[in-house]
């Protein structure tokens, strides 16, 4: 009987253990960044303006994208499908431009920004390359001056989580016409920054403090009223920004594309999609949080993920929202920012794609996004204001 009572409690004892080991290990997952991403596709031909490419569930999809050629060093956008053989497992699709490299056949990795490079190489916007001095370091900024000049109205774009500035090139065009001075900033852990006490992300209860300091740059170059706009995981830091910095008194209009309204939904979709049993995702949350599991984690600053629920925390909100995201998000579900909208009707304007990937609503629809996002800008303007925007950005 004691032997049998022995061997119960070291079976329980292992399994403990192992739980709690594979918890850790989802967990830094999770917060660690991506650094190098291999490549995701194969360009098997090219036949003039169209390119055969291997069938992924990227390439798949309707829209505008981009490739990667060459590790990076070459770059290529690309337009709608123009054929599909299901059986071959190919698809064949427009080319838009080559921008840097040469167009053949072998490895390729999927773009999901479009652009890539600058705003004044992809878009022809005159650009500032400026350095924000974040609580860490020097951080890199872009600054895009609105039509005439600065200006006191500014838009600071925050990319997502393992996202690089590119990211933020879609959305320059619309608030370039909309008269607003739009800054791009890195933050912690960015590729070429500083990294944070512990290299890891915090799920945007850090982070903020890197946009903090880019508002603050931006004051100090004259802004008088901000407008913010997060992807993803930028959208997580953007939320965590409004709620505690002081210069969030300044912001004007929010707006989020596909964000993270609640890192613990995201999380749980994350682990039902990896198969995670369900007492280790609960495990891995609650370790991120506690002193206890810092250590194992690798976290310097505890990730209180209850802090990023937005859809409990809605009445907290003050800043007008417009909300973009597509019921086909595969990466952050939609339900927590159809709950907040639901929630919180007088702040909010939801806008739901379908069809989209991740973070990717622009690429399937450019001219509805676009469009949304200016009429947003310029909400309460005069139509004086307005004028004098179009007529500014047509003389470029």
């Amino acid at each position: 009987m004691r032997a049998a009572v022995a061997v119960g409690a070291t079976t329980t004892v292992a399994s403990a253990a192992g739980s709690l080991a594979a918890a850790a290990y989802f967990a830094r997952r999770v917060l660690t960044p991506e650094r190098k991403r291999p490549d995701d596709l194969e360009i098997l031909d090219v036949r003039g303006d169209r390119v055969l490419l291997s069938a992924t569930a990227e390439t798949v999809v309707p829209g505008r994208y981009g490739l990667w050629l060459d590790g990076g060093r070459g770059h290529v956008r690309i337009g709608n499908l123009t054929g599909r053989d299901v059986a071959e497992g190919t698809v064949e699709r427009e080319v838009l431009g080559v921008d840097a490299g040469v167009l053949r056949p072998g490895g390729a990795r999927f773009n999901g920004y479009y652009y890539s490079g600058t705003p004044d190489t992809a878009l022809g916007l005159p650009t500032e390359h400026v350095e924000v001095e974040g609580e860490l370091g020097r951080l890199p900024a872009w600054v895009v001056p609105a039509p005439g000049g600065r200006g006191s109205r500014w838009a600071v774009l925050v990319h997502g989580r393992g996202a690089v500035r590119d990211e933020a090139l879609r959305a320059l065009a619309a608030l370039h016409r909309a008269g607003w001075t739009s800054m791009v900033p890195t933050y912690r852990n960015d590729e070429d920054v500083p990294a944070g006490p512990d290299g890891r992300y915090n799920l945007g209860l850090s982070e903020w403090r890197d946009i903090e300091s880019a508002v603050e740059h931006a004051v100090e170059a004259g802004a008088d009223e901000v407008l913010l706009l997060g992807w993803s995981m930028g959208g997580a830091i953007t939320l965590q920004f409004l709620d505690r910095s002081p210069l969030a008194d300044l912001v004007t209009r929010v707006v989020l594309d596909g964000p993270v309204i609640d890192w613990g939904d995201v999380l749980e979709h994350h682990a039902r999609m990896h198969r995670v049993p369900k007492v280790v995702g609960a495990l891995s949350r609650t370790m991120m949080g506690r002193r206890w599991g810092k250590r194992l984690v690798g976290v310097h600053e505890s990730v209180d993920v209850a802090q990023t629920d937005w859809v409990r925390r809605a009445d907290e909100l003050r800043h007008p929202m417009l909300l973009i995201h597509s019921a086909d998000d595969e990466f952050v579900p939609v339900g927590p920012s159809r709950r907040l909208a639901q929630h919180r009707p007088d702040l909010v304007t939801y806008e739901e794609w379908r069809v989209a990937r991740h973070c990717k609503e622009w690429n399937t629809d450019p001219e509805r996004w676009e469009r949304l996002v200016t009429e947003f800008a310029r909400q309460g303007d005069t139509a004086d204001t307005a004028d004098t925007a179009d007529t500014a950005d047509t003389g470029e």
